[in-house]
């Protein structure tokens, strides 16, 4: 390992990793293993990224501690001491804090044990850069710091910088003013400091999704408007229509094929214009419109690099960008986006850089996790994508509410669906929508890796399961698959 230079001022490494997040956390730990020097840029106070300070992190927590209050509501012990304790959003906040100290704790930890330097800074990529093309390849960064500026220079750099919350300029949305205490995004909801009587949310992805859950059930009137015709249209079409009616039946307001005309701003609430004509007031906006990469000022031009409109830099199957000791993982180069795959990710960036490739392959079936009330998660292909496909498939259900697991825990909202090949009985996705599918979905997925006979129904008809638990529900689903051949 190297980390000296000739260059006075200059440091040397293996590695050079821009963002503490899951995909520089994945990278710095596999490089540090295989032998490699590694550095890593953080331009925050702490490490972690906005998985652990913004995004992943807060809101999980934030909605364990809702579903914590929702399960003393229900219970017929503890329902009269919830009555007396509506916790407020701030006080939901202190929780989350709470974590994010622990889990910041624990990934400073992994650094010092691992010996990668961690350098606090704003890294750019400098001009010297662009000559990469000798024996000895290397990239040049200059980091800004509070103790002034510093050079790193890396045979090879990871960004891995994440993302942001997307903004739309008053010039693309008339009125739009993040500055303004009433118009939030992502990042800065977590500051707010009261619980509103009402939000508007723009945008019904993912996010926009979970924040309607958690303000629903602190009694918020909630209004999710969505730019299409289907809430969280990559999933199967039976949850999104649960989704659907659940929030719903909580009592969140959902329009659907809307687009934003303008904002206007009051001291004391926010009217958000629809082209449709509508005009929805509201406490509170919050805008769930995506996210974007946050490459905008990292000096990209100078390496010959150049990122899409979103701010996400392309890669290929190795994460190596055009310029080939320039690396990218995570929510920077774009879908899944999700913590889980962006941590794989660079730790297969991480092997590509320091050993010239990988000699193992990332899994194809990334689940998805959602954290709505109640929770979904799915993994594999749809029936709407195995009808266009063609493919002969059959489906077996189980509804939680004949669990007895579910009726003991009184969650008995929900479903596990598997999709199977009618002929081969191969295992071709797994969908769950209730408590805990986020877990759930792992069984399934652990199979669906497996080849030939091992990823058949067929393991989980003949595989005995604990009793009571919410895993049952594959023996139930698969039986019940199996019993609709014909």
């Amino acid at each position: 390992m190297t980390r000296d230079s000739t260059v006075p001022g200059e440091q040397s490494f293996d590695l050079v990793i821009i963002g503490s997040g899951p995909a520089g956390e994945g990278a710095a730990m596999k490089a540090a293993k295989d032998g490699a020097s590694v550095a890593v840029v953080e331009r925050s106070r702490e490490v972690g990224g906005g998985c652990v300070h913004w995004a992943t992190i807060p809101s999980k927590a934030l909605r364990h501690s809702v579903g914590q209050y929702l399960e003393l509501k229900k219970s017929p012990l503890f329902s009269a001491v919830a009555a007396q304790v509506r916790p407020g959003f701030p006080q939901l906040l202190r929780a989350a804090e709470g974590v994010i100290a622990k889990q910041v704790a624990m990934r400073r930890d992994f650094y010092e044990r691992n010996h990668v330097e961690v350098v606090r800074g704003h890294a750019t990529f400098a001009e010297r850069s662009v000559e990469i093309a000798t024996s000895t390849p290397s990239i040049g960064l200059e980091v800004k710091t509070t103790a002034g500026p510093r050079r790193l220079r890396g045979k090879n750099v990871l960004v891995a910088v994440g993302s942001r919350p997307y903004r739309p300029t008053p010039e693309q949305l008339p009125g739009i003013d993040f500055t303004h205490r009433r118009v939030l995004d992502s990042d800065t909801v977590l500051k707010l400091d009261h619980t509103p009587d009402s939000i508007t949310i723009y945008g019904a992805g993912v996010v926009g999704c979970e924040y309607a859950s958690i303000f629903r059930n602190l009694g918020v009137k909630v209004n999710l408007v969505n730019g299409r015709d289907k809430l969280l249209s990559f999933l199967d079409d039976e949850i999104i229509d649960a989704l659907a009616y659940h929030l719903r039946d909580q009592g969140v307001v959902i329009r659907h094929n809307e687009e934003a005309e303008r904002v206007e701003t009051h001291d004391d609430k926010v009217v958000l214009h629809l082209k449709s004509g509508k005009k929805i007031g509201s406490e509170v906006l919050l805008w769930a419109q995506g996210r974007s990469g946050n490459t905008h000022d990292l000096g990209l031009p100078n390496i010959g690099l150049a990122a899409d409109a979103r701010g996400l830099i392309a890669v290929d199957g190795s994460f190596r960008t055009k310029v080939e000791n320039v690396f990218a993982a995570g929510d920077v180069i774009g879908y899944p986006s999700l913590a889980s795959a962006s941590y794989d990710q660079g730790r297969f960036a991480a092997a590509a850089a320091v050993h010239g490739s990988a000699d193992w392959q990332l899994q194809k079936q990334v689940p998805t996790g959602i954290y709505t009330s109640p929770e979904i998660s799915s993994v594999g292909r749809t029936e709407r994508e195995l009808t266009s496909e063609g493919i002969p498939y059959e489906v077996g259900h189980s509804l939680f509410r004949s669990l007895a697991r579910a009726q003991i825990t009184g969650n008995t909202v929900g479903m596990l669906k598997i999709l199977f090949h009618r002929e081969t009985l191969e295992i071709l996705g797994i969908h769950c929508f209730g408590d805990q599918a986020a877990e759930i979905v792992h069984i399934g997925q652990a199979i669906m890796s497996q080849t030939g006979a091992a990823n058949t129904v067929m393991y989980f008809v003949n595989t005995t399961f604990n009793y009571p638990t919410m895993a049952e529900a594959y023996r139930v689903a698969a039986l019940n698959g199996i019993n609709r051949l014909v």
